[in-house]
């Protein structure tokens, strides 16, 4: 008998662990999915896709796809054109995304980035101007690192070790490996120590910034 082919749209999906849930319509039940249940992928899944499948069932009873791949959405496609506005029409959507990226990250490093300047500036300390960069860097690269490491599954980049380098300045590098390597961007648990450590080298050169002024004021 020939296995029956499903499909349906992926609800959930946890990049960093490489799992997720299928949803069928006019079905409640959500189908387990990991991406070792794929048999061939150009790119890694994402919410929101449609899946075909075969479900299997494992040695504890739970119900799981296998034999999967991603469904084409071909209403997304953009047909071929001679004339010049197709390959604008192709290229807004992630110009968009990429004007968007450096918007924010310039929007979170302008108060570090003042308070930074101000304290070379009256004390001669330019640590936090060369920390920063750097810090932000080595950053970026274990997030890559980690992301190629789950692929393969091998041994990860302990969340420990990068909320450390976060911490350390490289929070602005994480952020953008965040938005652009689609890594760590989704678990809940992780996403709020990293803001947690946003948040606390934002106010603390803000007081820097505020405290240094009225000082000035005063003389």
């Amino acid at each position: 008998m020939k296995p029956v082919l499903h499909n349906g749209q992926l609800t959930t999906w946890m990049d960093d662990r490489g799992f997720g849930f299928i949803q069928t319509s006019g079905n409640s039940q959500k189908i387990f999915l990991h991406i070792t249940a794929f048999k061939h992928l150009n790119r890694r899944p994402q919410v929101g896709d449609f899946i075909y499948y075969q479900i299997t069932v494992d040695k504890d009873g739970k119900v799981r796809a296998c034999n999967a791949s991603l469904k084409e959405n071909t209403s997304k496609l953009i047909p071929y054109s001679s004339s010049s506005a197709a390959p604008t029409k192709f290229t807004s959507k992630p110009r968009a995304k990429y004007l968007s990226l450096v918007l924010q990250t310039l929007l979170l490093s302008i108060i570090p980035g003042l308070g930074s300047i101000h304290l070379a500036l009256t004390t001669g300390n330019r640590i936090p101007l060369i920390l920063y960069p750097v810090m932000s860097l080595i950053t970026f690269i274990l997030y890559r690192d980690d992301k190629l490491r789950a692929k393969q599954k091998q041994w990860r980049v302990p969340e420990k070790t990068l909320h450390l380098c976060e911490f350390m300045g490289g929070w602005l590098g994480a952020f953008v490996a965040q938005r652009k390597l689609h890594h760590k961007s989704s678990k809940v648990s992780y996403q709020v120590v990293f803001w947690i450590i946003v948040t606390f080298h934002i106010v603390f050169w803000l007081v820097w910034i505020i405290i240094k002024t009225k000082l000035i004021t005063q003389v």
